[in-house]
């Protein structure tokens, strides 16, 4: 492919601020087609953004002879119907995360990706971005010696949709769409980017509670985890506490130091050793996900070979469906 002609299947939040204004952005890219079920919102998106077609059929915008990518930016559990769809129909995808609402979905798309010889991404776009790979250029130069111990913590108070009406409550807490609560959301994020630094995790293990009472999904979860290097670690995640107990952290402990950052806030990574501590103050582009979406055209062109693929994305959902005990 030359020019990637982007059909979009969803127009939510997420194509508004961090992905969708970068396909066009890059060099042999741009979005000519957009699908939503609600014919107000695909043909708001399409004016707003200048796109020229619009669907409230993805089968139809799967067919259209002008697109030759898709990007699926839906909820969780139809990204596996929507990626093989459009696998079968020879044109590659771009998924957003997770892959899929579980293990057993994403190893579908994974069969289908091999049968039909058609690429599928998966959008860990923070394995692309400049702040991250800081991160990993301190691991790969040795800044804190051998790694022996990660830790995640990450709190936050409910969000003020979690007090809706069931049925005005949002598709991130309603595990029959997400998969799980937002563990299922925001986790991946970080079991994905660990995955990068340290190789994949093979044993998982957690226990998951609803302490908050506010919907179904599991709102606090504590896990530990092995990598397939020897490595440990832990996790705890807490979506209903007070808002004193708000964090974003992980730590990642050496023989000679500590790196700390955070997967969603930003801040300026710290780094401890004998000479002290240091702040690393990292910027990031302004649409997040446009590193990575570069990394997947370019590869589309026969210029790249990215490596944010459905095959190494699996792993995520493994662990997540391990830590909930899903299977």
């Amino acid at each position: 492919m030359k020019q990637i002609h982007w059909g979009f299947i969803g127009c939510g939040e997420v194509t508004e601020y961090k992905s969708g204004p970068a396909f066009n952005n890059i060099e042999g890219s741009d979005v000519v087609a957009v699908m939503s079920r609600n014919a107000d919102k695909a043909r708001s998106y399409a004016e707003r953004h200048n796109i020229p077609t619009w669907y409230t059929d993805a089968q139809a915008l799967i067919d259209d002879p002008n697109v030759n990518a898709i990007y699926i930016a839906t909820p969780p559990s139809s990204h596996a119907t929507y990626a093989i769809m459009s696998m079968r129909a020879g044109k590659p995808v771009y998924v957003e995360k997770p892959l899929a609402a579980s293990y057993d979905d994403c190893s579908r798309v994974n069969h289908v990706s091999n049968e039909t010889h058609v690429p599928c991404f998966v959008a860990y776009y923070r394995r692309y971005l400049p702040y991250f790979q800081k991160v990993k250029s301190l691991l790969d130069a040795g800044t804190i010696g051998k790694v022996l111990n990660v830790q995640i913590r990450f709190a936050c108070p409910p969000r003020q949709v979690d007090f809706n009406k069931p049925e005005e409550r949002p598709w991130r807490i309603q595990p029959d769409i997400a998969g799980g609560g937002y563990f299922y959301d925001l986790a991946p994020h970080q079991l994905d980017l660990l995955q990068q630094l340290f190789g994949v995790i093979v044993h998982a293990e957690g226990f998951s509670a609803n302490r908050g009472g506010l919907y179904q999904a599991e709102d606090t979860v504590s896990a530990c985890f092995k990598f397939e290097n020897g490595l440990p670690g832990s996790g705890s995640w807490c979506f209903a506490g007070h808002e004193s107990g708000k964090e974003d952290r992980i730590e990642l402990i050496g023989e000679e130091g500590i790196i700390c950052f955070s997967v969603f806030d930003y801040k300026p990574i710290r780094l401890h050793t004998s000479n002290g501590i240091e702040d690393i103050i990292i910027e990031n582009p302004k649409y997040v996900q446009q590193p990575l979406i570069q990394a997947v055209v370019e590869t589309l062109q026969g210029k790249g070979d990215c490596q944010c693929t459905a095959l190494s994305s699996t792993p995520t959902n493994w662990a997540l469906d391990k830590i909930l005990g899903k299977f």
